[in-house]
């Protein structure tokens, strides 16, 4: 910090406030393996680069899931679309699922390479190879290697923006 220079601070309302303006997409996370089956809903998504094809994905490190997906190595980003609100609900804990069997038995799961389950319908979804965590306040920031890409049916998009769902769909002319 240069020499002179006060380290300001943002209170955590304002950050929370703040971050619920800034849209993302709704995905869910998937793992299964040594860890145990696991699955949430996440919009702590981005990529990192192109090449090799990493994803960083940002999990609260008190998620029971957490835990499992560190020990499966493996995840899997499933980006939801438009009608797809209810299973993000779901394993968001919004209705009560609370077990990965409760989670799972909605909506219809593949495999592609790794193991991690594959939901059947997503818009797209990143198979991936997790190559390195960090611990960062409250949350662990996964990186992880894409090693398989499954494209769903266009259509629009389910986005979270200002602590809702909407629906995005048509480019901006």
């Amino acid at each position: 910090m240069p020499e002179g220079a006060s380290r300001m601070t943002v209170s955590r309302p304002d950050f929370r406030e703040a971050m619920a303006r800034l849209g993302a997409a709704v995905s869910l996370i998937t793992s299964d393996g040594p860890g145990g089956r696991a699955g949430l809903t996440a919009s702590a998504v981005c990529s990192v680069t192109d090449d090799p094809a990493t994803l960083l994905v940002c999990i609260n490190r008190n998620s029971g899931q957490n835990a499992a997906i560190k020990g499966n190595g493996v995840l899997c980003v499933n980006v939801l679309s438009a009608g797809q609100q209810e299973l993000s609900n779901v394993f968001a804990g919004f209705t009560g699922a609370t077990t990965a069997e409760q989670r799972f038995a909605h909506g219809d799961w593949t495999a592609l390479e790794t193991g991690a389950p594959v939901l059947a319908d997503a818009a797209v979804s990143m198979d991936c190879v997790i190559d390195e965590v960090l611990e960062k306040g409250t949350h662990s920031v996964f990186f992880a290697s894409i090693r398989a890409i499954r494209f769903g049916a266009p259509g629009p998009a389910l986005i979270w923006w200002q602590r809702d769902y909407h629906h995005l769909g048509h480019p901006v002319a």
